[in-house]
């Protein structure tokens, strides 16, 4: 295995320098959006925190099922619907009927919104990624 990883390290060198250059390079997008003071305020973690509150109907469990405290994904929440000024999802208290946390409508229509824009966005950077890569610099 090593002879042949060897020979192919050995290939590589007799690329031209700007396909070298270029293998295994990737591209990584990430989107958030930011309030009027720059800050960060939605991005994928807080779609993948409303989307298990969905499933799961109760925050922690949702929080749990990311490995976040409940603490924190009450805080990402408030700080959401603090910037959007929306409530994004309807908490019940009380006994074990009650308990629990759901998406209002806003909240659903706006998560379905927001990751379709962001898996536009992901989809064009990375088709124009690729015609970056194919380029030729020397």
């Amino acid at each position: 295995m090593l002879k042949n990883k060897t020979h192919f390290i050995k290939q590589l060198d007799k690329l031209p320098f700007y396909l070298n250059l270029y293998i295994g390079m990737d591209i990584k997008v990430k989107i958030s959006l930011t309030n009027e003071e720059g800050d960060p305020f939605m991005g994928i973690g807080l779609v993948w925190l409303l989307q298990g509150i969905k499933e799961h109907k109760s925050i922690n469990s949702a929080a749990k099922s990311m490995n976040l405290s409940y603490a924190k994904a009450m805080k990402m929440l408030n700080w959401l619907e603090e910037n959007l000024g929306e409530k994004v999802i309807e908490r019940r208290h009380g006994g074990n009927d009650r308990a629990g946390a759901e998406l209002t409508s806003f909240g659903e229509k706006y998560i379905r919104k927001y990751d379709s824009f962001q898996k536009k966005i992901k989809n064009y950077a990375e088709k124009e990624f690729i015609k970056f890569k194919n380029q030729k610099f020397l």
